[in-house]
């Protein structure tokens, strides 16, 4: 893609102004990191806070009596036990049980829901939404263009937002949200992130992100040594690898099942029927034939996506992500292996670039945020 045809968030140009290293990214030209470094905003993120823009993603309103059953029906969680201000991780599952997309699911009222979704993929889980709507009453919108998103992730994150805010922060309980205002913007506050610390994600009008931005830094004391930094898609995915959720693309797309990607804790059989149920109930019968796993690398070396991984002298499985985990010092990965060697202990290879370096199965996460 040329960079005219990109998409751009409303910080685009607060980024190139900071000195970010801009890289295509789901047809989104993105900050992949910024003057201070991947692993330095990795570690900030882990000991202070770091400043994401996730306006990329997209938002899909589903309204109507219907909303809740429309949704359940299509998603692998169960939308019915959600209750206003709350939100869930959850799943579009296609007929075979594997993934069209994860996403979060926001309950703002009975009929009333968001769907949050990955940028690359917004357009078809679009189209897919639209083409499974039955006799539903619901109405659908595409309000990506409405949002722009601002994440503020790390310990220090609370600290940081409450400055910018009336709401009490602290009484927001994980994977919940307010309608709130943020340095007197209106904006949807929730406790939700991608990278295994506490944090929360703003949602408020695009033209008001550059001010929300700003407020943010300087609340964080941007430029100080422990103060808050800005973020790219290099920490993000650092961060999130450590703490080994998964990436669509990645780990989850339509060739893998939720039962292989170790996601049947969003799988809900009681629930009643969802596309992708008799799939599942068949595969959760007769077992996985291989299943997702971390590894950690044992000699010297650092493992990439899409590496093949050998056991026993056999090609029998590919990383999925790898790299190196900066706050643990690690060089770890996801990858997935027949389920007859996905075992805690595991002696493994993979080959990097022609050398067959030793690795191990190790449990994940790879890392847990310290309770506070």
């Amino acid at each position: 893609m040329t960079e005219l045809s990109l998409k751009k968030t409303p910080l685009n140009e607060v980024h190139r102004r900071m000195g970010a290293r801009m890289v295509e990214f789901g047809g989104w030209e993105m900050p992949v990191q910024y003057g201070a470094g991947t692993i330095e905003e990795h570690m900030r993120v882990r000991t202070r806070a770091g400043l994401f823009d996730v306006s990329h993603m997209g938002e899909i309103e589903v309204r109507g009596s219907d909303a809740v059953a429309f949704v359940n029906r299509l998603t692998s969680n169960n939308v019915a036990k959600l209750i206003d201000g709350q939100a869930q991780y959850s799943t579009l599952t296609t007929p075979k049980g594997t993934v069209v997309d994860d996403l979060l699911v926001y309950r703002l009222a009975a009929d009333h829901l968001m769907l949050v979704v990955n940028a690359a993929t917004t357009d078809k889980d679009w189209h897919w939404i639209q083409q499974h709507k039955a006799d539903e009453s619901v109405a659908l919108r595409n309000a990506s263009d409405d949002f722009c998103q601002i994440a503020v992730q790390g310990p220090a994150a609370l600290d940081v937002l409450q400055k910018l805010t009336k709401t009490a922060l602290a009484e927001i309980k994980r994977y919940h949200f307010r309608a709130s205002e943020v340095g007197g913007v209106p904006a949807l506050v929730s406790r939700t992130g991608y990278t295994g610390e506490d944090g929360f994600e703003i949602y408020a009008p695009p033209d008001k992100a550059e001010h929300l931005w700003e407020l943010l830094l300087d609340a964080g004391r941007y430029g100080a040594p422990d103060g808050l930094l800005p973020c790219g898609l290099g920490a993000r995915n650092t961060l999130r690898l450590e703490a080994a959720m998964p990436l669509y693309g990645h780990e989850i797309d339509e060739t893998t099942t939720l039962l292989e990607a170790g996601l049947a804790w969003i799988c809900k059989f009681d629930k009643g029927d969802f596309v992708g149920r008799e799939a599942l109930l068949k595969q959760q019968e007769e077992g996985v034939r291989r299943r997702l796993i971390g590894f950690e690398m044992v000699e010297r070396g650092i493992a990439r996506d899409g590496q093949e991984i050998i056991i026993d002298g056999n090609r029998c499985g590919r990383a999925t992500s790898a790299g190196p985990a900066p706050y643990l010092k690690k060089n770890i990965g996801l990858g997935y292996v027949p389920v007859e060697y996905a075992r805690e202990g595991q002696r493994i290879q993979l080959d990097v670039r022609g050398r067959l370096l030793a690795a191990q199965i190790v449990p994940t996460p790879f890392y847990k945020r310290p309770r506070q």
